[in-house]
C-alpha cells in the first residue's frame, strides 16, 4: 500500500486537470472539488448537469462547462455542521501513476487554500497518510520524468 502525504498534486484526465494540488482529509468521508454554476437541466427529457470547475484566478481555471448524465444528488453535512444538497459526479483520479475511479462532490471550497479534497470514501484500502509528509506522488511522477 502506498503512503501519500497531508498533500500532494493528482491529475484529474477526464476534467483537463494535471499536476492540481489537493488535500488529503481523513477526517471528511466524501471528495469534492470546486464548483460553481452548478444547474441541473432537462434536454430531450433527460437530466443533465453542468458546472464549472475552480475559480477564474486559479492557474488551472479553463472557462469550461462540464456536462454529465452521471451524477447523483446527496444531502451532505458540511464542515460547518449544516446539512445540504450536493451533486456528486464520477470522475478518474491519476495518483502514483494509477488511475482510480473517483466521486467528486461539487462543493464551494473557494474560501479553501486547496480546490480538492479527497477523503476517507476514496483513501480507504488504496493509501496510508503520513501526515508528516507533502507531494509523495507527485515526487515521483517528476522523477520518472
Amino acid at each position: 500500500m502506498k503512503i501519500i502525504g497531508r498533500i500532494d498534486k493528482a491529475d484529474f484526465p477526464e476534467l483537463t486537470l494535471e499536476n492540481i494540488a489537493i488535500k488529503i482529509d481523513t477526517g471528511a468521508y466524501t471528495s469534492s472539488i470546486h464548483s460553481h454554476d452548478i444547474s441541473e437541466l432537462i434536454e430531450n427529457n433527460e437530466k443533465i448537469l453542468e458546472f464549472e470547475i475552480l475559480d477564474p484566478a486559479h492557474t488551472h481555471y479553463h472557462d469550461k462547462k462540464f456536462r454529465t448524465k452521471n451524477y447523483k444528488v446527496k444531502a451532505v453535512k458540511s464542515s460547518n455542521g449544516v446539512v445540504e444538497k450536493r451533486f456528486f459526479v464520477k470522475t478518474e483520479i491519476v495518483i502514483f501513476g494509477k488511475n482510480y475511479p473517483i466521486q467528486l462532490s461539487l462543493a464551494n471550497r473557494g474560501e479553501m487554500k486547496y480546490p480538492i479534497l479527497l477523503g476517507r470514501r476514496f483513501l480507504n484500502k488504496k493509501v496510508l497518510v503520513d501526515t508528516t509528509l507533502k507531494n509523495v506522488s507527485f515526487d515521483l511522477k517528476q522523477a520518472e520524468q
